[in-house]
């Protein structure tokens, strides 16, 4: 209160997400922190996609205080704390993605480990058309690691003094591949706090970027022919409380423990189920195609990046740097649901000691479907149909997000693939209109 009270704030953001990762408010007056942090506030949670039926709707958020931002300057808008969702008993909902994500952190504590991410975060910024609408010719022309003197270099630069104001650091930034693409790099945290901060920054990107008159885009692929957006996390298992790297072997070839090694092959066992949560749009598996430094194939290795895990080389004395890289997200998904079916999938490979096949470092774009055979790789989802059977045939994923809520994802996805698969595209006009 005193924060608030020093900086002039008025009004407080309440901030959680969906299932399907949406970010949702409701705003108090900041007198009222006091109160929403003892008794919760109310709100109707069948109203929000896929929390609750009619007729067990009442819920109460409340405010977690370890994630208070408050704005200093107009960079970036307001104050805000994200809150977890509680039912009227005062119990967590089974429908809260971060209630979910918790539970995950707590059954890797039980096991010894802390689990920590760093994020390369992807996206676009369009120019409007005059009626306001995006138009993807881009703003630039520029590619991976230019720095043109533009709008676009700009806003990046005003996004990241706009998060340094929240508390949030980036530790670099950059153009990306495409044209008018960029990536903001979070350092390592734990997992919750990480998706806490995702929720933030895409709030403040898409805020400043609109306030420039450019749009912001976490679509994944939103050009064709174009690099798409991905969400690259670098992954640590710290054993708990001694902040000691539980993937780090010094004697090993790849630096990697027998921890890191049946960690990465529990997520290459559960790569395709977890794609829907990781790549959970229609859009995602547009992304996943040859040439674009996007994994089509279910594999790891340490140079090679059409690779699903990567792990990137170290010093040789730098055990905090080994990392494990899962390279499927992408920006779109909840990272709550993101990260708890990445770590659960990993410490089913602990649990389950499951052996780490062979990394592949040759270029799997090159792979047809027989070579791929003889490596014994399989294929990522072809689309957002595929991905949704393996999750539901999943149990590890099962047990990762709870029946409730995998219910209600699964439900919710499917019916946007069936809305996708009756709409008539651009495509079909321009190859059949005319020719049939």
């Amino acid at each position: 209160m005193e924060r608030l009270s020093e900086r002039g704030v008025r009004f407080l953001d309440l901030r959680f997400v969906d299932v399907l990762g949406t970010v949702k408010s409701i705003t108090i007056p900041s007198q009222r922190l006091p109160h929403a942090v003892r008794n919760g506030e109310w709100f109707d949670g069948s109203s929000v996609e896929g929390f609750a039926r009619v007729f067990e709707s009442d819920m109460f958020l409340r405010p977690d205080l370890n994630t208070l931002t408050i704005a200093a300057g107009d960079s970036v808008p307001g104050a805000q704390v994200i809150c977890d969702l509680l039912t009227p008993e005062g119990e967590r909902f089974a429908g809260d993605p971060r209630g979910v994500l918790a539970r995950a952190l707590a059954e890797a504590a039980a096991l010894g480990f802390d689990y920590a991410v760093a994020i390369e975060l992807e996206f676009f910024l369009l120019n409007t058309d005059p009626a306001g609408g995006p138009r993807p010719g881009r703003h630039d022309r520029a590619s991976y690691f230019d720095h043109p003197v533009d709008l676009g270099s700009e806003v990046r630069q005003e996004i990241v003094d706009g998060l340094d104001h929240l508390g949030i650091t980036i530790e670099a930034s950059h153009h990306e591949v495409a044209a008018g693409q960029y990536e903001l790099d979070l350092g390592l945290s734990n997992a919750l706090k990480s998706a806490d901060q995702l929720v933030t920054i895409k709030h403040a990107v898409k805020a400043v970027a609109q306030r420039r008159g450019l749009l912001a885009t976490f679509m994944p692929k939103p050009i064709f022919g174009a690099a798409g957006s991905g969400m690259h996390t670098h992954q640590v298992l710290n054993d708990g409380g001694k902040d000691v790297n539980a993937f780090y072997d010094r004697a090993d070839q790849y630096h990697l423990s027998p921890v890191a090694k049946h960690f990465i092959a529990g997520q290459l066992a559960h790569a395709r189920a977890m794609c829907a949560l990781v790549a959970p749009l229609v859009n995602s598996y547009k992304r996943f195609v040859p040439g674009f430094e996007a994994p089509v194939a279910i594999s790891w290795a340490q140079m090679n990046r059409s690779a699903l895990i990567r792990v990137p080389r170290a010093g040789s004395g730098d055990r905090a740097m080994i990392r494990v890289e899962f390279r499927a997200p992408d920006p779109s998904c909840n990272p709550y649901l993101a990260f708890a079916a990445m770590l659960h999938a990993g410490l089913a490979g602990v649990r389950q000691k499951l052996p780490l096949p062979p990394p592949v470092e040759e270029n799997l774009y090159a792979f047809d479907p027989e070579r791929l055979a003889r490596h014994q790789l399989g294929q990522l989802p072809g689309s957002l149909a595929e991905a949704l059977r393996d999750l539901r045939q999943d149990e590890v994923m099962r047990d990762a997000l709870g029946v409730h809520l995998l219910e209600r994802f699964i439900e919710a996805k499917e019916m946007e693939w069936q809305s996708y698969e009756k709409q008539v595209s651009a495509w079909e006009l321009d190859a059949y209109l005319e020719a049939y």
